[in-house]
């Protein structure tokens, strides 16, 4: 079956937050005199609550921070949360706006063969903010942010629900991951071709076609086209 839609996870797929193993926002937050914890308690405490912030329990950055210091019996100074939120924002709007190259070309080039392109990335509010800011949305006729869907990778609903919402089916698709939260397995799960996005993150391990550089997704949908097309002639 010819491929008929290509989705993508957004994180160290399209989009990186890393340069030379060191992240470029270079961040730094004061979490004991903004909250009141140390960066370690508070880094236990976002961790904690992963899951939660990306199928949308936490319907914003505010009411995670509120739930962490409920817990520790900590006051919520508004302005401070506020700082937080607006800085956090500024860090993850950095790689919408350094999109590569490479990136837009491979985009493009499957654009104009006729593909459906879709995104589906697990991310709460504030991490995808700057997502209409950046070259990447005018490629995509559909995208999935999993805290507005309220279901995460790699549960299946997710890709069914982003299949369903370009009119293919999973087996006319591809999905393309870097494979953190075991998004390719949960893929292939729901009937999609996965192909692991090795060109940024070098450090998840996936039995899945491990991709080098972005325009050999163009290589794994010509390679399946062309076995689609061998089987339909040896079939008259």
């Amino acid at each position: 079956m010819a491929i008929r839609a290509v989705f993508f996870d957004l994180y160290e797929t399209l989009i990186t937050e890393f340069e030379d193993g060191k992240r470029i926002s270079r961040r730094s937050y004061d979490y004991r005199d903004r909250l009141g914890l140390s960066e370690e308690e508070f880094k236990e405490e976002w961790s904690s609550r992963f899951e939660r912030r990306m199928n949308g329990q936490f319907p914003s950055y505010q009411a995670v921070i509120r739930d962490i210091l409920d817990v520790r019996s900590l006051p919520y100074h508004e302005e401070h949360v506020e700082f937080l939120y607006q800085a956090r924002i500024r860090e993850k709007t950095i790689p919408f706006l350094a999109v590569s190259q490479e990136i837009i070309v491979m985009l493009d080039q499957l654009h104009k063969r006729g593909l459906k392109l879709g995104l589906i990335s697990n991310c709460s509010e504030e991490e995808v903010a700057a997502y209409h800011q950046s070259p990447l949305a005018p490629y995509f006729e559909d995208v999935i942010f999993s805290y507005k869907a309220g279901v995460a990778k790699p549960n299946s609903e997710i890709y069914r629900l982003a299949c369903e919402r370009l009119a293919v089916s999973p087996q006319e698709s591809l999905f393309i991951g870097d494979g953190g939260s075991d998004e390719l397995r949960g893929a292939h799960l729901a009937g999609l071709t996965p192909c692991h996005a090795y060109w940024y993150n070098t450090f998840a391990r996936s039995e899945y076609e491990k991709l080098l550089k972005p325009t050999q997704v163009l290589d794994v949908v010509d390679s399946i086209e062309k076995e689609a097309a061998n089987h339909e002639s040896a079939t008259h």
